[in-house]
């Protein structure tokens, strides 16, 4: 007996650690989402719109690519191989299709913090200025990436820890509205950032709490040092950006091409400086030399990391966090699935490998994505294709660029942010759903503007989740009793034969950015495994069927329950009597819930409703206005499906969601 366990054991024992080849397939396919896609991609329909998506990507590449880097207070050519080698590892192992990954404004922003702290400007002029080292340029620009290298590979490094500790679970806690502060605040930064090239102005580096009111302050003390010919360059590039990109916007669907504003401008502006000879006759400022070629990859300097952990912490969370934003709206917009694990190791990497090649820290761009979007891409594909552009700039077109004046590609970085900019329009519905979401977003935009983005996002979780945690003592359970008692009720007094399918889902506890996606996820399980069901259920089929997600019947078998499952359109119920409070999370989860099952065949009705919860919905969600939503109780909804929908068998359940925890 003792050596048949100890058989049963060993065998048991070698089939857990004995990897299989499917396995090994089937993780490389996990963790390499390329090799999910690729083999299936279809030539013939994607190949050209990806093409033209990846040349106009290509074009903004270069240009954000250009002027982020100096955000970074690197040398502007950093910025093309930011463009490039971090785009190529998250098309390997990113998930997100229209996610373009490269130089991006808040990390360049935070990494320029460390580049000023260790490497000052007032230092230069001690340092030697030979040529000798990688690309022919100075120590000092040498010392500067140095520092931005570190930045990047500390942070992926960062991001790939809290891969292995699957931490991607836990981003539920940073919600729709502390992303769209913190971001707004960082565009606000950006630009803020960029007054004195617009100005032409000489200007000390500014940081820390409160630099952004110290910026403008010295402007206004040194006003009379603004040059005019930037300023009206400036004024200039802004209309003629806004003005084209808004026309493309409005006409793009009659236009097959849309015309690439960016490039055209960055041509003009580099023809007219170097015929005009600004650089020297107006004092305007160039981007100036741009090697040729990509260096040899170099190791990061590892005695400098304990120096900018701060920085790197930054670059990790608000990297991942606005990418992630990025990466579920696509996959929202085009029904497909990413996994937040996989995203921490794709932008992970990205910054580790490219950090190899004097990239500065990464992420994904709302600007970039916005273009994949509207230029029609369908995969990955058109961002490797802008990489091949990328490259011919980096070795070909890069010296053209000398004459770029710096006040044009300062335009070019405002005009960019935009869609960050107008998130300011978001505070109109947040305080028609949940006016607590809107005290949030202030509160985490103030932070953010006094500080720092990373201290920003980090009051808004801490914030969002005290709130939370304050709220949900008041929440109350739905009364069993009550629910059975109003079974027995519709099912006396109403003809069964006269009703089409009725699934009655009772919510018992408050729908929140903590339990929202798992509210989601159950309620879709609900109505799919109600249509597949086209067989008759024998015993034990029923009896899984009337207590899916813990139902009320605690697993014993209810003879009431219908033989079968027709294909016919079915309802869906949702009492709310427990629905004691949400936020904007759990109403956006509530109208994506009533636009999936309109889209399935399934009506959506409501039941006990709040007047509150009535105008949140009803101004978030474009829900259907010819027909009732809303109800004073269940007993009225079922009496609207009887008197307007009649079928021929009547399939009536009541079930409970779980108590959804803090956990969840």
């Amino acid at each position: 007996m003792t050596g048949a366990k100890k058989k049963k054991k060993s065998m048991l024992w070698g089939k857990m650690h004995t990897p299989q080849c499917e396995d090994i397939i089937q993780w490389c396919r996990k963790r390499l989402p390329i090799l999910d896609w690729a083999p299936h991609y279809n030539l013939k329909e994607n190949l050209l719109p990806d093409t033209v998506s990846g040349i106009m990507l290509a074009v903004q590449q270069v240009t954000q690519g250009l002027a982020f880097a100096v955000l970074s207070s690197v040398h502007p050519v950093f910025g093309l191989y930011g463009s490039l080698f971090p785009a190529i590892i998250y098309a390997i192992f990113g998930m997100g299709r229209h996610v373009a990954t490269g130089t991006f404004a808040l990390t360049s922003l935070i990494s320029a913090n460390a580049v000023e702290r260790i490497v000052p400007q007032n230092i230069q002029n001690l340092t030697t200025q030979s040529n000798t080292s990688v690309l022919g340029l100075s120590d000092f620009e040498m010392q500067r990436i140095h520092v931005a290298v570190a930045v990047s590979f500390l942070g992926g490094v960062i991001q790939v820890a809290m891969f292995v500790l699957q931490l991607g679970s836990a981003t539920f806690v940073v919600t729709e509205p502390v992303i769209s502060a913190m971001t707004t605040g960082a565009a606000t930064h950006v630009v803020t950032s960029q007054v004195k090239y617009l100005l032409g102005m000489k200007m000390p580096y500014i940081s820390g709490p409160l630099g952004f009111f110290y910026i403008y302050a010295y402007v206004f003390e040194n006003i009379k040092s603004v040059r005019l010919e930037a300023l009206l360059l400036s004024l200039l590039s802004i209309v003629v950006l806004v003005l084209v990109k808004e026309l493309n916007e409005q006409f793009k669907k009659k236009i097959k091409v849309v015309l690439p504003v960016d490039l055209v401008l960055i041509i003009a502006a580099s023809f007219a400086c170097y015929c005009t000879n600004m650089e020297n006759t107006y004092g305007l400022e160039v981007v100036g030399r741009i090697p040729q070629g990509i260096p040899s990859p170099r190791a990061p300097p590892m005695n400098i990391l304990s120096a900018v952990i701060t920085e790197a912490f930054g670059v990790a969370l608000v990297g991942y966090v606005a990418s992630l934003a990025l990466a579920q709206g696509s996959a929202k917009k085009f029904k497909y699935s990413i996994d937040d694990n996989q995203e921490f190791l794709a932008h992970g990497l990205s910054n580790i490998v490219s950090s190899f090649f004097f990239c500065i820290p990464s992420a994904a761009a709302m600007g970039r994505t916005a273009g994949l979007y509207s230029t029609g891409a369908k995969t990955q594909v058109a961002c490797l294709i802008s990489c091949i552009f990328v490259l011919i700039v980096i070795y070909a077109i890069g010296p053209l660029l000398y004459w770029l004046p710096m006040c044009v590609l300062a335009s070019i970085i405002v005009v960019g942010l935009k869609g960050m900019l107008i998130q300011f329009r978001d505070l109109k519905k947040y305080w028609n759903v949940d006016k607590i979401d809107w005290g949030i977003w202030v509160s985490t935009y103030v932070f953010t503007i006094c500080f720092a983005a990373n201290v920003g996002l980090l009051f808004g979780v801490v914030c969002t989740i005290a709130i939370v945690i304050g709220r949900f003592p008041r929440a109350m359970t739905l009364s069993i009793k009550n629910m059975k008692e109003m079974e027995f009720k519709v099912k006396t007094e109403m003809d069964s034969e006269n009703l089409q399918q009725v699934k009655i889902i009772s919510i018992n506890n408050p729908l929140v950015f903590l339990n929202a996606k798992k509210f989601y996820t159950d309620l879709m399980n609900i109505i799919q495994k109600e249509n597949a069901c086209n067989q008759p259920l024998d015993d034990t089929s029923k009896c899984e069927q009337n207590t899916l997600l813990n139902s009320l019947s605690n697993g014993n078998c209810n003879e009431e329950v219908s033989q079968s499952c027709p294909n016919e359109k079915c309802s869906l119920i949702l009492d709310c009597s427990g629905f004691t409070f949400f936020d904007y999370s759990g109403v956006s989860m509530l109208v994506e819930v009533y636009m999936d099952c309109k889209g399935r065949s399934v009506d959506v009705l409501l039941a006990h409703c709040t007047a509150s919860l009535i105008k949140a919905m009803t101004y978030y969600g474009n829900l259907d206005s010819e027909k009732p939503i809303f109800f004073e109780s269940v007993s009225a909804a079922i009496s609207h499906i009887h008197s307007n929908k009649a079928s021929d068998k009547l399939l009536f359940g009541n079930l409970d969601l779980p108590k959804m925890s803090l956990l969840s």
